[in-house]
Formats: C-alpha cells, structure tokens, sequence
C-alpha cells in the first residue's frame, strides 16, 4: 500500500515523523484529507486537530495544533503549526481554565489589539478543548 511521509513539527520541537496512509486535518476552508500521491497543495490551517493514520500499526495518531501552515507534495506532508499538543497530552481542565482567563481579557481589553489577541486565544483555547473531548470520546 502507498504511504506518505508526514512531519508535524512547531517552533518548539519535532511532534511526528513517520509513514501514514491518511492524513485529516482543519484546513482554513475546512477539513482536508490527504492521501498519498495527493496534488501539491500549500495552506494555511486553523486549531484543531490532526489526525494521521500511521502506515506501521494502522492505529491513529491525534494531535492539537493551535493553526499553521500546511505544505502537502505527493509523497510527503509538513505541517508547520504554531503550536502543538501530542493528543494524550491534552489536558482539557488546564484549557479550560486558560479559557476562562481569556475571556476575562476579552472583558477587560482596552484596545483593539487587546480585543483581537483575546479572541485568538480565545478560539485557540476553544478548539483545543473541542479537540481533548473528541480524543476522549475515540478512546470509550
């Protein structure tokens, strides 16, 4: 079977690399699915998850990213993300909290550019949480 190698990487450290038979992920128009031999593509993603089928074990490697860029050739995909959480190291109490804090610096924002940095986090914070629930509801 065809695979097609996928590199999740933030400015941080590399997160995945490794052989998949299916890449799924939150393109800014929507959801992507990315198949070996797929059409060159560049765009940029919003927060959410990644979902990568791994070639190995055919098991499914989840992980948040907080938007990014994604490159796709026919045999390899790159994700460059702002910022990214391995899905089993979510942890959706923490956003929540991160959430709640946000949208107190929403309340109290005194500029615009207060106003549009809380609602970015904001959004981030929502999907990350969206994504923890969605892992957790795949492992029942």
């Amino acid at each position: 079977m065809a695979t097609i190698h996928v590199d999740v990487v933030s400015a941080e450290e590399s997160i995945f690399s490794g052989e998949a038979k299916f890449v799924a992920l939150p393109g800014e128009n929507g959801e992507l699915g990315i198949l070996p031999q797929h059409t060159p593509l560049i765009t940029r993603i919003k927060p959410g998850a990644v979902r990568i089928q791994r070639a190995d074990d055919g098991q499914e490697e989840f992980i948040f990213v907080a938007g990014g860029i994604l490159e796709v050739q026919p045999h390899s995909v790159t994700v460059l993300a702002d910022t990214a959480v391995r899905g089993k190291d979510l942890d959706e109490a923490k956003a929540a909290e991160a959430k709640a804090a946000a949208e107190e610096a929403l309340k109290n924002a005194k500029s615009d550019i207060d106003l549009a940095s809380a609602q970015a986090e904001l959004a981030s914070l929502a999907a990350q949480i969206a994504a923890a629930r969605k892992l957790r509801g795949m492992k029942h």
